[in-house]
């Protein structure tokens, strides 16, 4: 009997091994971009991603035939859409000008291709809503609202 169990964890810990090897480095670059921060600094998408990862190892047996990445990508959504993410803006990642909701949206449709009627599922949301909010983070993304126009010294405004 133990030996079984043995012989089983060893093929669950390499069966785990193989999916995290083939799909992290993509979820890493999904928690980041929902995170909003730097690739090369990311220690909340670094532990987005490992509460995420841990969720599906937890359930690995009760997967049946579900497709691992997608229930990972449902917990890195998820996770990132509790209370504890909200109000984190970011620091310099490419998406940081927008809200908590609008990148989460973002990145499910545009990043990971997932489609509008499973996104508004996922969030609990209408898919009419999912589409202009995304249609809208899009346009913040593409064109961003311009700063103050530049001042310059009195200086340099005088004629000589």
């Amino acid at each position: 009997m133990r030996e079984r169990q043995a012989f089983q964890n060893a093929r669950r810990a390499r069966e785990f091994e193989a999916f995290v090897a083939g799909a992290a480095g993509r979820l890493l670059h999904a928690a980041t971009l929902l995170t909003a921060e730097p690739a090369d600094d990311n220690p909340r998408a670094r532990a987005l991603l490992t509460a995420s990862l841990a969720h599906t190892y937890a359930i690995w047996d009760r997967l049946r035939g579900e497709d691992p990445y997608d229930r990972t990508r449902q917990q890195l959504a998820l996770r990132f859409g509790r209370a504890a993410w909200r109000g984190h803006r970011g620091r310099g990642g490419v998406l940081e000008r927008l809200g908590t909701q609008e990148r989460l949206i973002l990145v499910l449709r545009m990043y990971e291709g997932v489609a509008e009627e499973q996104t508004a599922a996922l969030l609990g949301l209408p898919a009419d809503r999912v589409h202009t909010i995304c249609a809208r983070a899009m346009a913040t993304v593409l064109h961003p609202p311009r700063g103050p126009a530049p001042t310059r010294a009195l200086s340099e405004a005088a004629p000589s």
